[in-house]
C-alpha cells in the first residue's frame, strides 16, 4: 500500500522566510506561482506547504527543503520546558500545548526567553558558588549575565553546528596543501615557519608539564607536548594556522554572531578555530564522499584521513553544506560521572540545559567495555527513536601513574537514518526494541525507572509509607 505523503504546514517558518527577504506576499506569491490569498493561508496554517511550492521555494531563495519538512519548534519547545522544570517555575503550570504554540508562532521570543534563563542560571550559580565559597553577599549583587560556554553553545545549535565560510577555506587551502607531497603535519608546519614564522616544536613531557600546547608570541614557537598523539598533533598546528592566517575570517564571524560579550566572543574564536583545524583534516568534499560510501565508519574514516575517533565522530556533525548534506548526527561526550563536557549537534535531539544524561543510555556502560563500539536504538519520552553508537576515547597519552582521564563518545541520529550506517546492517527495522529512556531524571516521566535518582520536575511528588515502588521516587501523572 502507499504511503500517504505527510502534509508539510509551516507557516511561521514561510512568514519568517518572506520578512527576512523583505518581500511582500505579493511579490512572494508571484515568484511561488500562487495567489497572494493562497501564501496567506499557508502562513496562518490553514492549508498546506505543497510539493511544488517547496520546489519553487528551493529554486527561487536556496532553501534546504528539509527545513521545511521538520516539525517547527520542537528543538525550542522542548527547551522551553526544560526552563519550565525549574522549581522557580514550578507553580506557572503551562500546558505542553501553550508552550509548542509559542516556539511555532514566536520563536524570537522563546530564544529571547531562554537567554534570558540562562542568564539566571548563571547568576544563580554564581551565588551559590559565592556562599559555598563564604562570600559576602552584601557586598555586591551578582553581575546579571548568560555563562559564555553556554551562549557559544546557543550559536552553534542555532548554526547546526555549520559554518560554509569556514569549510570554503578550509577545503581550498587543504587542496593547496596536497600539492606540497608533504604529510600533513610536515605540510602546516612547513606553512607556519616559511609564512608567519612560527616553528613547531615537540618537547619532552618533563618540560611541557601539563601542558598539551603552548603557544609562545615572542619566541614565535609553537610547543606540544611528546603525550599528544600524531592526530592531536596535525589538528593543533591546523587550529594555530587558523589563528595566524584565516584570523580575519575568525573575526567576522564571532562579532556578526556575538557582537556584545567580549568573553563568549573569544571562547567562540576558539571554537570556530577548532573548526577549521577539523575542517582542514578533513576537507568537505572527499570526507562527506567517503563517510557516504563506508556506511559512515567512524575507525575506518580515522585511519583513511589521519584522524581520531573524537575528532571523525566531531566532524560527522558539521556536514550540513546544502548540496552535499550528510547524515544529522548529535554528539554528546561524558565521563564516568555522567557529566557531559561535549555536545553538538546538526539534527534536533534535545540536549539537557544541566545535569547529567540518562543512566539507561550505553554511553555510560562503555566504561566497562573499553575501545569497543557499542550500538543502541533509544526511544525518548516524546516517542521519537534514535540509533546512537558508543565507545570511549582517551585525548592524549598518560605517563605511568598519573591520572588518566576517562571519556565516552555517544554519536547518533534519528532512526530514519540509521540505515545509512554500517552499524545498523543487522537492525531489524520491523521490530525495533529500543531502549526507553529519557534526556535526564528531572526532565523524564518515566514511572517505575529503577535508575531512577531525582523525581520529575514538572510532576507533583507523591509519598506513601505504606509501600516501596522499584523506583525511589513516585508521582502523580498531569
Amino acid at each position: 500500500m502507499a504511503t500517504v505523503p505527510r502534509k508539510i504546514f509551516a507557516g511561521p517558518r514561510l512568514k519568517r522566510l518572506r520578512r527576512e527577504r523583505h518581500l511582500t506576499q505579493a511579490a512572494m506569491a508571484a515568484e511561488l506561482d500562487v495567489s497572494p490569498s493562497y501564501l496567506n493561508l499557508m502562513e496562518r496554517n490553514q492549508r498546506p506547504i505543497t510539493v511544488q511550492v517547496l520546489i519553487k521555494l528551493t529554486d527561487a531563495y536556496g532553501i534546504d527543503p528539509r527545513d521545511f519538512m521538520e516539525v517547527e519548534g520542537e528543538h525550542s519547545a522542548g527547551e522551553i520546558e526544560q526552563i519550565l522544570a525549574d522549581p522557580l517555575f514550578r507553580e506557572a503550570g503551562v500546558p505542553r500545548a501553550e508552550v509548542r504554540d509559542a516556539a511555532e508562532n514566536s520563536p524570537a521570543l522563546v530564544a529571547a526567553m531562554a537567554r534570558l534563563y540562562r542568564a539566571y542560571s548563571a547568576a544563580r550559580d554564581a551565588t551559590e558558588a559565592g556562599a559555598a565559597a563564604g562570600a559576602d553577599r552584601d557586598r555586591a549583587e551578582p553581575v546579571l549575565g548568560e555563562s559564555p560556554i553556554d551562549r557559544v553553545r546557543a550559536i552553534l545549535q542555532e548554526a547546526r553546528n555549520h559554518f560554509a565560510e569556514l569549510e570554503d577555506a578550509a577545503e581550498t587551502f587543504a587542496s593547496e596543501l596536497s600539492l606540497t607531497g608533504n604529510d600533513l603535519f610536515s605540510a602546516l608546519s612547513e606553512q607556519l615557519r616559511a609564512r608567519h614564522g612560527i616553528r613547531v616544536r615537540i618537547l619532552p613531557l618533563e618540560v611541557m608539564g601539563d601542558r598539551l600546547r603552548w603557544y609562545d608570541h615572542h619566541r614565535r614557537q609553537l610547543m606540544m607536548s611528546e603525550a599528544v598523539e600524531h592526530p592531536g598533533r596535525i589538528f593543533q598546528a591546523a587550529y594555530q594556522l587558523a589563528l595566524s592566517q584565516f584570523g580575519d575570517i575568525l573575526n567576522g564571524i564571532s562579532v556578526r554572531l556575538e557582537p556584545k560579550d567580549d568573553v563568549s566572543r573569544r571562547l567562540l574564536r576558539i571554537t570556530l578555530a577548532n573548526y577549521f583545524a577539523g575542517a582542514l583534516m578533513m576537507p568537505y568534499g572527499r570526507f562527506h564522499e567517503a563517510a557516504e560510501l563506508a556506511g559512515y565508519d567512524v575507525e575506518l574514516l580515522a585511519a583513511r584521513f589521519g584522524a581520531s575517533f573524537e575528532q571523525v565522530a566531531h566532524r560527522l556533525t558539521t556536514l550540513a553544506r546544502p548540496t552535499a548534506r550528510g547524515v544529522p548526527f548529535f554528539l554528546v561526550r561524558v565521563d564516568m560521572a555522567g557529566n557531559v563536557s561535549k555536545r553538538f549537534s546538526s539534527s534536533r535531539f534535545p540536549f539537557a540545559n544541566s545535569g547529567g544524561t540518562c543512566p539507561l543510555w550505553n554511553v555510560h556502560a562503555t566504561f566497562a567495555e573499553p575501545g569497543r563500539i557499542l550500538t543502541q536504538v533509544i526511544e525518548l519520552t516524546d516517542g521519537s527513536q534514535w540509533f546512537s553508537i558508543a565507545r570511549t576515547v582517551r585525548r592524549s597519552l598518560t605517563p605511568w601513574g598519573a591520572l588518566e582521564p576517562r571519556f565516552a563518545i555517544g554519536l547518533g541520529c534519528e532512526i530514519k537514518y540509521a540505515r545509512r550506517l554500517v552499524y545498523a546492517k543487522r537492525l531489524d527495522f520491523t521490530a525495533l526494541d529500543a531502549a526507553l529512556i529519557g534526556i535526564n531524571c528531572r526532565l523524564c516521566d518515566r514511572p517505575a525507572c529503577p535508575q531512577r535518582a531525582a523525581p520529575p520536575a514538572l510532576r507533583p511528588l507523591l509519598v506513601d509509607e505504606t509501600m516501596r515502588s522499584i523506583s525511589p521516587f513516585t508521582f502523580r501523572d498531569v
